[in-house]
């Protein structure tokens, strides 16, 4: 593997998706120098502050009795929908402009490991507050994250965390706290399951602030044993046992492999760092990393939002309208942020390529066209018609075309706009 393509290989797998620039950028700068800019990146992100977090203001339901009328709580549910557009909107935008693509990245990791979905949460401002928790958190050691996870106002709704009383224990929280977020299938038993739900006992939301808090009478404050440690364990304590033990780093660790890496090379031993940027360092340095190229298929998210960044393609140049058809795009794809199917999140793989996705994705791709910098179309059309195919592989930052999808691009060559949308269904495209 040559230099440019290491560190095209890292920017594919570290970010959304790279432009031309940035591999140059990356090339003369050489891998070390580039992995550290993107996991200790330098200064101010000016495309983040360009996308600033909006301004949702309250719940619009929040403030409604049991008893208010009907056309009041339509008028409501309509403010809610108006908020996670707007929500969903800024998120897909803020992708996109982030200078410092790896932190981006690694918030879009952890809202699908943590996969909560805002159909059921039904509040645009927790969700929010939930991806504030997890930028804040994301980068550092587990503990502190676990901690703040497990009294997170939208994964407690989610995952039904405000039904667990003293009385009526509910395991939903418990239990997909240990499988899917610190322990895996495994590491646990049913027992643990039952006293780790009695820990979590306690907790619920006010809709009107947004806030967990905690109701004494609803915990049980007795003592409780879970994975082989007895004492009086209440929320704090247990994600500390959890996030405390070895097998939860390894698990994690597992998890960030399976994201950034795929899952045709094995996970190489002692991936577990002290922090998360840690493990994802021991991640990109690993010789095994090396080995996963052209083997993870992009799921849409990424698909979409590297696309856009290489064409140029900036939301806020776009209409409502046009916005609009991006989400509706990402909703025909099966992956819009904040509404993973289930509590485990998005699938990977193969499960991304079927013939119903590669028509949505020609639309869209189509859409992205259209909207790409005429800059970035201009560079294409500049170079000559029997060298476009590779123009076109160094503008999607392709390292190379099979013959067989060369052979399909040489006739577009004189239709800037189709080759693009063939250059962006191509299965080179497709995978990372």
């Amino acid at each position: 593997m040559t230099e440019r393509e290491a560190v095209a290989h890292l920017l594919r797998r570290a970010t959304f998706g790279p432009t031309a620039d940035e591999v140059d950028d990356a090339e003369r700068a050489g891998l070390a120098a580039t992995l550290d800019r993107l996991l200790d990146p330098e200064g101010p992100d000016r495309g983040a502050a360009a996308t600033p977090t909006p301004a949702l203001g309250p719940d619009p339901a929040a403030a409604l009795d049991k008893d208010a009328a009907r056309e009041l709580r339509q008028q409501a549910n309509r403010g809610r929908r108006e908020q996670v557009t707007t929500l969903t909107a800024w998120w897909l935008a803020r992708m996109i402009a982030a200078e410092h693509q790896g932190e981006e990245k690694l918030l879009f990791f952890w809202h699908g490991h943590w996969a909560t979905s805002v159909r059921k949460v039904r509040s645009a401002p927790l969700m929010l507050r939930q991806l504030e928790t997890l930028r804040r958190l994301g980068r550092g050691p587990l503990p502190p994250l676990v901690d703040a996870m497990v009294r997170d106002p939208a994964l407690v709704l989610w995952l039904d965390g405000q039904q667990n009383t003293r009385r009526a224990p509910n395991e939903n929280l418990a239990r997909e706290l240990m499988e899917l977020f610190t322990l895996g299938i495994g590491g646990y038993g049913e027992a643990d399951v039952k006293e780790g739900a009695r820990a979590l006992t306690g907790w619920t939301v006010d809709r009107r602030t947004g806030v967990a808090r905690f109701v004494a009478r609803r915990h049980d404050p007795g003592p409780k044993t879970i994975l082989g440690s007895r004492a009086a364990f209440d929320a704090g304590s247990y994600a500390a046992l959890l996030a405390g033990r070895p097998e939860a780093a390894r698990f994690v660790a597992g998890r960030l492999w399976f994201r950034y890496a795929g899952t045709q090379v094995p996970a190489p031993a002692d991936l577990a760092g002290p922090d998360t940027i840690g493990t994802l360092r021991r991640i990109f340095t690993a010789p095994a990393f090396a080995l996963t190229r052209d083997t993870l298929v992009k799921q849409p998210v990424e698909w979409l939002v590297g696309a856009a960044r290489q064409l140029g393609v900036a939301p806020s140049r776009l209409t409502g309208t046009g916005r609009n058809r991006l989400l509706a795009g990402l909703d025909a794809l099966d992956q819009v942020p904040l509404r993973p199917p289930s509590v485990g999140g998005w699938p990977a793989g193969t499960a991304w390529l079927t013939t119903s996705s590669l028509q949505a994705r020609m639309r869209v791709a189509d859409q992205l066209a259209g909207a790409a910098d005429p800059v970035v179309l201009a560079r294409l059309a500049a170079a000559p018609p029997a060298g476009r195919p590779d123009a076109l592989a160094r503008l999607l930052v392709v390292d190379r075309w099979s013959d067989r999808t060369r052979a399909a691009l040489a006739p577009l060559a004189g239709q800037p706009r189709r080759l693009l949308v063939a250059g962006l269904v191509s299965p080179e495209y497709a995978v990372s």
